[in-house]
C-alpha cells in the first residue's frame, strides 16, 4: 500500500495518485485538487443530502463523488484499492 499523507492546502497533492476529498471543506476544493493534480483520481464523499455539492464536485472535476457512509463502509474500495 502507499503511502498517506494529510494536507490542507491543494499544493499538497501535486504528484499524488489518489485525492480523498471531504465534501465539508467544499467542492470549490476539488477545482484546486484537479488544477494541481490532473491525472489523479479524485474521491470525494459528503452528506447523502448534499445534490448541489456534489453536482459541483463533479463539475469541477470529481472522478466519483459518493455519500459519506458509502465511503467510510470501505474506503479501499472506494479509492480503487484492491486488497
Amino acid at each position: 500500500m502507499s503511502d498517506v499523507t494529510f494536507v490542507k492546502e491543494a499544493a499538497g497533492v501535486a504528484g499524488a495518485d489518489c485525492v480523498v476529498i471531504d465534501l465539508g471543506v467544499g467542492a470549490e476544493a476539488v477545482a484546486a485538487a484537479r488544477a494541481v493534480a490532473p491525472k489523479a483520481r479524485l474521491v470525494c464523499f459528503g452528506p447523502h443530502v448534499d445534490h448541489d455539492v456534489a453536482d459541483q464536485a463533479r463539475a469541477n472535476g470529481a472522478d466519483d463523488v459518493m455519500p459519506r457512509s458509502r465511503f467510510f463502509r470501505d474506503p479501499a474500495a472506494a479509492m480503487g484499492l484492491q486488497a
